[in-house]
């Protein structure tokens, strides 16, 4: 089977379908993957064969604010969400539908996977007639700049003829690596939902040294504010602070958005480092602390691991409260970003026994959703 996957060019939206892309290529099907340039290399190094599509987030954001000299956190909040609507759910699927159109002509594929923020797949598919099946990258979330974008993005594919509505993928075949009992409730009962395990995929790479066959009587915390405009020094050193005052060991992902110079100087109980295999790491730490993202949310389920959350924007909102209303962490919102804060909510979150019996189900309920060699046995059926 001739199988396209499609998604946006950031690791938020491009890591989630890797898993079952290279499950595809490994059992045989043709594979190729479609998006931005900046990907490539990535998709190299997982084997796979890419092709150009689509524009970057940050195109995207020069676009919509060409000649203006203001920073985003300056742009009010009613304007910025009106723009990210416009981007995600007009500029990016405009431009990945146009872009996709002459692959499909070439390739033929049988199907279509096109990741949830990439909707210009699912149009591009409709067009030429092929079947398509969207892939989650995490909770499906509602509210904010997201009523933006589903508006655009209905009225988009309204003038293609598609029927129903984004909030459940037109009613199309949805793989969903969100374990259900933290998926939003109306999602699961209305989407016509394909479970897939939340494995993670990190770039190969070595465990920063220390962290295997360390002594697990010692926590280990790990503090990572994303790969993108969430990680703030500021931040990172508030919540570094609070961490290196408890008897544990910290490793801190910095990621390229940081001056580590800025950090000063970091106790000795601090290990910083630009960049680390992070689904191969989160099975060895005891504690994570994050912005919110999908990634490391889903990512923490699956290990089993208490989570303190920073949320900065996007889904990290909606990611942080199913983190609590789960039972397995807590969150800090705004000026509550304090060392004492993230001190406090930390150490609570590894003695707790009842945070430790949530996510130990979690990480059961995770290990037992299907694997995507299993997933991909069942595409053929959708083709």
């Amino acid at each position: 089977m001739r199988i396209l996957f499609t998604s946006l060019a950031s690791y938020g939206h491009l890591y989630p379908l890797l898993p079952l892309a290279t499950a595809a290529r490994d059992a045989g099907h043709d594979v190729v993957y479609a998006t931005a340039p900046d990907s490539h290399p990535t998709l190299e190094k997982a084997g796979l064969e890419s092709v150009a599509a689509g524009m970057t987030l940050q195109e995207v954001f020069g676009e919509l604010f060409a000649g203006d000299a203001r920073g985003r956190h300056e742009i009010p909040e009613a304007e910025l969400n009106q723009a990210i609507g416009k981007g995600f759910g007009r500029l990016l699927p405009t431009r990945f539908m146009t872009d996709l159109e002459p692959v499909i002509a070439e390739r033929k594929p049988d199907l279509v996977v096109y990741e949830m923020g990439n909707p210009g797949g699912m149009f591009a598919a409709h067009r030429a007639g092929i079947p398509a099946i969207g892939h989650g990258f995490g909770r499906v979330s509602t509210g904010g700049p997201m009523e933006h974008i589903s508006k655009q993005i209905d009225a988009f594919a309204a003038e293609l003829g598609l029927d129903g509505d984004s909030g459940v993928f037109w009613g199309r075949p949805f793989v969903d690596i969100c374990p259900p009992s933290v998926q939003a409730p109306e999602f699961v009962a209305r989407a016509q939902r394909l479970p897939l395990r939340p494995v993670g995929w990190s770039e190969p790479g070595e465990l920063p040294s220390g962290v295997e066959g360390r002594d697990r009587s010692r926590p280990l915390a790990y503090l990572t504010l994303g790969t993108t405009g969430a990680s703030q020094a500021h931040l990172l050193t508030a919540a570094l602070q609070g961490l290196a005052s408890l008897d544990l060991d910290v490793l801190v992902a910095t990621g390229p958005a940081v001056d580590v110079a800025a950090l000063g100087e970091v106790p000795a109980n601090v290990q910083l480092e630009a960049w680390v295999p992070q689904s191969e790491l989160l099975p060895h730490v005891d504690l994570v602390v994050h912005h919110g993202g999908s990634g490391t949310t889903l990512g923490a389920f699956a290990a089993g691991v208490p989570q303190l959350v920073l949320p900065q924007g996007a889904d990290q909102f909606t990611n942080a409260d199913a983190v609590i209303e789960a039972g397995a962490g807590a969150k800090l919102l705004g000026d509550e970003l304090t060392a004492d804060a993230v001190r406090e909510a930390s150490a609570r979150l590894l003695t707790d026994s009842a945070v430790a019996d949530a996510v130990r189900g979690l990480a059961e309920e995770v290990a037992g959703m299907p694997s995507p060699q299993e997933v991909v046995a069942q595409l053929s059926q959708y083709a």
